[in-house]
């Protein structure tokens, strides 16, 4: 095993996959020439394009979201865009508000796309040379606070290390509470697990999904079935975890707002409730825990 940062583990997978063909992959590219990107992968290549920052991929959004991710789709599945979209994001590096933001959300809703988060400079790898390999378009996301950061490698002579998409990494066992952490959360949620361990003694499992999409449905759920989350009517993880479960008497671990009938008759909450703590229902772990957990990412 080696020990290298995460961004040379990026570079390594570059660099491998580069020499694999004499066709090039790699190409600095900016704002709206993503669709350049597009039309390369359309005809046969394996682009990755890279993107200065996350918020510059806002330029480009009519080439990822209407192009990239739709082609496929409408060519009857005739034409692939294998196409790789590198994009640093994230805050607490000190780059200012327009280099700062966190957009994972955004892509990982859009039908089309793969997005891939890691967190460790062997799933930068690993997850690089998957992404590279697919036939679907993938947006890369690279949190900038996590360049530096140093890891294990596996010794890869052949150059085919990779990491699969969808398979989440559990980074510490624990069985009084579940913590998941995406991208740069995933080594904060590691240190909060140690210090609830040492200090409240408190075993918490780490979670890292790696990827959003596609989600390890199968990992994160099964880990605490008894904490079924908040009903939530319009979709989502909590609607997609009550398909794939049976339905229980006891609702498990939730919050709900005040009743209807604590409501004032014109239908507006009341203003202090507005700035009251959400009411617990069957939480299987004490009240401590929680404090605890919330304030310690509120210090890490």
């Amino acid at each position: 095993m080696a020990d290298v940062r995460y961004r040379e583990a990026l570079n390594q997978a570059l660099r491998e996959e580069t020499r694999r063909e004499a066709r090039p992959r790699h190409a600095d590219l900016r704002n709206t020439i993503v669709g350049i990107g597009v039309g390369a992968a359309m005809t046969g290549l394996r682009p990755s394009v890279e993107l200065m920052t996350i918020n510059v991929s806002l330029l480009a959004l009519d080439q990822i979201l209407n192009h990239a991710a739709t082609i496929h789709y409408m060519f009857g599945g005739q034409v692939r865009v294998p196409l790789v979209i590198r994009m640093p994001q994230g805050a607490g590096h000190q780059l200012g508000p327009t280099h700062s933001h966190s957009f994972e959300a955004l892509y990982l809703h859009v039908p089309g796309l793969l997005v891939a988060v890691p967190s460790t400079p062997a799933d930068a790898k690993g997850l690089l040379k998957s992404a590279i390999h697919d036939d679907n378009p993938v947006v890369f996301i690279e949190h900038e606070y996590l360049y530096g950061r140093r890891g294990e490698l596996p010794e890869d002579d052949d150059g085919d290390f990779c990491v699969d998409f969808g398979h989440a990494a559990i980074r510490r066992e624990g069985a009084d509470v579940t913590l998941v952490g995406v991208s740069r959360m995933a080594p904060t949620a590691a240190k909060a697990a140690k210090i609830l361990a040492d200090e409240h003694e408190v075993e918490a499992e780490v979670v890292d999904p790696r990827t959003l999409r596609p989600l390890d449905l199968d990992t994160i759920p099964r880990l605490r079935p008894q904490d079924e989350p908040l009903r939530d009517r319009r979709g989502g993880l909590a609607a997609r975890r009550r398909r794939r479960e049976p339905r229980r008497a006891d609702p498990g671990a939730g919050v709900r707002l005040p009743r209807r009938a604590d409501r004032p008759r014109d239908g507006r909450r009341p203003a202090d409730a507005l700035f009251q703590p959400l009411e617990q229902i069957g939480y299987p772990h004490e009240p401590q825990v929680v404090e605890a957990v919330l304030a310690l990412f509120g210090d890490l």
